[in-house]
């Protein structure tokens, strides 16, 4: 029996459909194609690592301006290398092959991109190794709700790093995500807040968490068994750009309470504000300045309107360009993002 690679998410805003091509096997397939045997350890131990990674749609409709790429790639080797997966090549060699699998799915709009590295073993029993490596791509539009969300603190606790190390994506990890999203679903909220085993809080089910108090910018440490997040690490950068204080630490859960303004991100989120925690209200109610300003400039060069961030998109030509027959930007060499 065989396991279709792409499954359909769940109550996410995306098409029905996935792009007509995927990376399977060391080849480029049609995405029905891109199957699993059902016994393989990916499938019976969620021994793999995944990635998710945005392309957006230029705001002149030349480009798909894909984020962070080789960021991107950088994490997902070294979360492979946890679980003694290999990817067929170093980060660079894997974002060529995202760059050509967007040639041949010639989107027209926003797109999401899964890279999964796995251990396609059929053998009874988990151990550490595996050579599998695959892409696909969906169409996307926004996953969470943009205009504030109700959450709650999970009685749930983040995965540890001396059990399955947060900061890496592994699969296996996600059934935590899994168990912490259901308990704020059946309670009424949008999302839930996760706290460590220390007590401190972690962050949101899939996303990494951001709070402003008297100004200042604070969010989780790496150490605190969180994702280390790229879109996280763009956002403070930003900030201090911005001249926004930074505080990365250790956050009590009662400082959520008390919070003037909280917002999640991630590549599924983005930027996510957030509203109410344990139905107390943050702030007025309402996503705040910094929150806001820092979402505007952050969608502002996504869309390619910030030059002196140009160094974080990859960009590939749009089917809308080539369709029209314009002489749209060859795609860019892939080298390593600035700021990083």
């Amino acid at each position: 029996m065989l396991v279709r690679l792409a499954i359909k998410q769940r109550g996410a805003d995306v098409s029905n459909s996935y792009l007509p091509w995927a990376y399977f096997d060391r080849r480029f397939v049609p995405v029905s194609e891109a199957r699993l045997p059902v016994g393989c350890h990916a499938v019976q131990y969620g021994q793999g690592v995944f990635a998710g990674i945005r392309g957006y749609l230029d705001q002149d409709g030349s480009t798909i301006n894909v984020f962070r790429l080789p960021d991107h790639f950088k994490r997902f080797v070294q979360s492979a290398s946890i679980i003694k997966v290999t990817p067929p090549g170093p980060p660079e060699a894997l974002a060529e092959i995202l760059v050509e699998l967007t040639r041949r799915n010639a989107p027209a709009g926003d797109v999401y991109y899964r890279p999964f590295a796995y251990d396609e073993g059929e053998g009874l029993g988990p151990s550490l190794s595996g050579s599998g490596f695959a892409i696909y791509m969906l169409p996307v539009g926004d996953l969470t709700p943009q205009n504030g969300l109700a959450v709650m603190v999970s009685s749930w606790r983040r995965v540890t790093d001396n059990a399955i190390p947060a900061r890496g994506k592994i699969s296996g990890a996600y059934v935590n995500s899994a168990l912490v999203r259901e308990d704020a679903r059946v309670s009424g909220f949008d999302d839930a807040i996760v706290l460590n085993e220390r007590g401190k809080v972690a962050e949101a089910s899939v996303a990494n968490l951001m709070i402003v108090r008297g100004g200042t910018l604070i969010t989780p440490a790496v150490t605190g068994d969180i994702l280390e997040g790229i879109t996280r690490r763009s956002l403070l950068l930003l900030a201090r750009d911005m001249g926004v204080p930074i505080e990365e630490r250790e956050v009590d859960r009662t400082e959520l309470y008390v919070a003037d303004e909280i917002f999640l991100c991630g590549t599924g989120a983005q930027f996510a504000p957030v509203v109410s925690v344990d139905r107390r209200t943050v702030g007025t109610g309402e996503p705040g300045p910094i929150s806001a300003a820092l979402r505007r400039r952050f969608m502002d060069i996504v869309r390619g309107r910030e030059p002196q961030y140009a160094g974080w998109l990859t960009r590939v030509p749009a089917a809308a360009a080539r369709d029209a027959g314009q002489p749209a930007a060859h795609s860019e060499r892939v080298t390593q993002s600035a700021g990083a």
